[in-house]
C-alpha cells in the first residue's frame, strides 16, 4: 500500500487547483481520474459549449449582415465539421494544458483509473491500495436520463454526446427547458435544425422570475423556436430512422417527429460507485456528498468538491470550494460556503446574468424592497450594436439600502453583472455609487443609474 499526504479523486475543476497547492506546500499528492482531466468544464460543458455558441452566433450575425450595412451573397454556409472540430481542438487544448500542469508538479502523481474506498482511509484504484490521512473527492456529475415511456427504446442525446456531433440535426427536440436545454436550442436553430423545446413545467428556467421567463422565451420564439410547456405527458417511440415524441395526454394529439432528441433535464452526482457507504461518507436522498459549511463531510479527514456535494453547479463554485479548502487548510483561515453569493449565467444570446435573489425571492423573506427595471433598448451601448433584446433589474433592502439581487437579461449581461456582484461582495449601500462615473459606452455605464432610481413597487415595473 502506497501513502501520500494527501488524495484527491477526480481531476475537474477544484481537483488540479488543490493538487497545485498541496504541491506548493510541500505535500505529496495522488490525483485519480478514471476519464479525462478537466472535468465537465473542459471537456463537455464551459469549454466546449460556450465554443458552439461563439460559431452560433457569428452565423446569425452573418445572417442579419444588412443591419449593419453589409451583405453576404447568398444564404450563409454552415460547415457543421468545421464547428465541431474547432470545438474539439479547444477541448484537447485544454485538456493537454492541465495534464501539462499536473505532471509539471514535482510532489503530485496523477493516476489513471476508477477509484474506490477501501475505508474510511484508504482508496483503492483498478487493485493498488493508496492511503492518506486527507481525502478530497472531487468527482463531478452527469446528465440525468429519467425513466420516461420509450426512453429506452431510443437514441437519446446527452450534453457530452451532443458536443461532438459534427453533423446538423434535421430536426432536435429538446427535453428540458432549462439553462443547458435553452442553450443548446438556440445555437442549433442558429446552425440551421428545425427545434422544439419541450418543458414539463408551465414556463422555462422556471426557478426564475415570470419575466425573465417570458422574455427569454420571445427571444427564442422570435428565431423560429417551437416551444411546448406544460408538456405532461412526455413518451417517445421509433418511427424509422427518427423519433416520435408525445408531448400531450390527448389520445388524438399529434407526436413531433425528431431526428434527434437532447435530454436536457437535470444532472447527478457520480457518487454511486465510490464506495462511499464503506467510508461511511453521508449522502442525501440524491445521491450527493453532505458536507458542511468548510465542506467537511461526515467521516473526519475527508472533504467534498464541485458538482458531487450540491452546493454549487458551476465551473466557478467548484473553483470556490477549492479556495475554501485550501484557505481552512493551508492559511489558517475560516473560510465558509455560506460566505459565497449565488450569482450564474445562461450563454443564450443575449446572456442572461444572475445573482443573490430574484424578486419573488426577496419578497418572501418579507422586508420592505425597493425595485429598478431598464429595458436594454435604453441602454445605449445594446442600440449601437443593435442588440436592444432584454432588460436589467435589481431588488434591494429599502432599511439596509443593499442590493439583494439582481439580473441582466440583455447583451454584455454576463460581463456587466459583476458591477453589482462587487457591490455586494463588498457589502456597500446603493447610495455608494453616486459619484462612480462609468465608462461610456458599456452595458455597465447604465448600473449606476439603475441602483440610484430604485422604487418601492412589485418588480414588474
Amino acid at each position: 500500500m502506497r501513502s501520500f499526504d494527501a488524495i484527491i479523486i477526480g481531476a475537474g475543476q477544484a481537483g488540479p487547483a488543490l493538487a497545485g497547492r498541496l504541491n506548493d506546500a510541500g505535500l505529496s499528492v495522488a490525483i485519480i481520474e478514471r476519464h479525462h482531466v478537466g472535468g465537465t468544464c473542459v471537456n463537455t460543458g464551459c469549454r466546449p459549449t460556450k465554443t458552439l455558441v461563439a460559431s452560433a452566433y457569428a452565423i446569425h450575425t452573418a445572417r442579419r449582415g444588412a443591419d449593419y450595412g453589409f451583405s453576404v451573397a447568398g444564404p450563409v454556409d454552415v460547415d457543421m465539421k468545421a464547428v465541431a472540430d474547432r470545438a474539439d481542438r479547444i477541448i484537447r487544448d485544454g485538456r493537454a494544458g492541465n495534464e501539462s500542469w499536473l505532471f509539471g508538479m514535482a510532489n503530485v502523481e496523477l493516476i489513471r483509473g476508477h477509484a474506490r474506498f477501501e475505508s474510511s482511509g484508504v482508496v483503492t484504484v483498478d487493485g493498488e491500495r493508496l492511503t492518506a490521512p486527507r481525502i478530497f473527492i472531487n468527482v463531478g456529475g452527469r446528465a440525468v436520463v429519467p425513466e420516461m415511456p420509450g426512453a429506452d427504446q431510443v437514441p437519446l442525446l446527452t450534453n457530452t454526446d451532443i458536443v461532438a456531433l459534427d453533423a446538423l440535426p434535421r430536426h432536435l427536440v429538446v427535453i428540458g427547458g432549462s439553462y443547458i436545454g435553452l442553450e443548446f436550442a438556440q445555437m442549433y436553430r442558429r446552425f440551421g435544425a428545425e427545434i422544439t423545446i419541450v418543458e414539463r413545467m408551465d414556463r422555462l428556467i422556471a426557478r426564475e422570475d415570470p419575466d425573465v421567463s417570458d422574455a427569454v422565451r420571445q427571444i427564442l420564439e422570435a428565431e423560429g423556436i417551437t416551444i411546448r410547456t406544460g408538456a405532461d405527458c412526455i413518451s417517445f417511440a421509433r418511427s424509422g430512422a427518427d423519433v416520435e415524441v408525445r408531448v400531450d395526454c390527448a389520445e388524438d394529439a399529434q407526436p413531433v417527429v425528431a431526428s434527434h432528441v437532447l435530454m436536457a433535464v437535470g444532472r447527478r452526482p457520480n457518487t454511486d460507485d465510490l464506495g462511499l457507504e464503506v467510508a461511511g461518507v453521508a449522502v442525501d436522498a440524491r445521491g450527493y456528498i453532505t458536507v458542511d459549511d468548510r465542506l467537511e463531510t461526515s467521516v473526519p479527514g475527508i472533504w467534498a468538491l464541485g458538482d458531487c456535494n450540491g452546493r454549487g453547479a458551476f465551473t466557478h463554485t467548484a473553483y470556490n470550494d477549492f479556495e475554501i479548502v485550501a484557505a481552512n487548510l493551508l492559511d489558517g483561515e475560516d473560510r465558509r460556503v455560506s460566505q459565497r453569493l449565488p450569482g450564474y449565467a445562461l450563454y443564450i444570446d443575449p446572456p442572461l446574468a444572475r445573482v443573490g435573489m430574484t424578486d419573488a425571492e426577496a419578497a418572501r423573506t418579507g422586508r420592505r424592497l425597493l425595485h429598478s427595471k431598464r429595458p436594454m433598448s435604453r441602454v445605449g451601448r445594446a442600440v449601437e450594436k443593435g442588440e436592444t433584446q432584454g432588460f436589467m433589474k435589481v431588488v434591494a433592502d429599502a432599511e439596509t439600502r443593499r442590493i439583494l439581487g439582481a439580473a441582466i437579461l440583455g447583451t454584455s449581461g454576463d460581463e456587466a453583472i459583476h458591477g453589482v456582484l462587487d457591490m455586494m461582495n463588498a457589502d456597500q449601500p446603493i447610495e455608494q455609487l453616486r459619484w462612480a462615473v462609468p465608462i461610456h459606452p458599456t452595458v455597465s455605464e447604465l448600473i449606476p443609474t439603475l441602483l440610484l432610481d430604485l422604487q418601492p413597487g412589485n418588480g414588474e415595473a
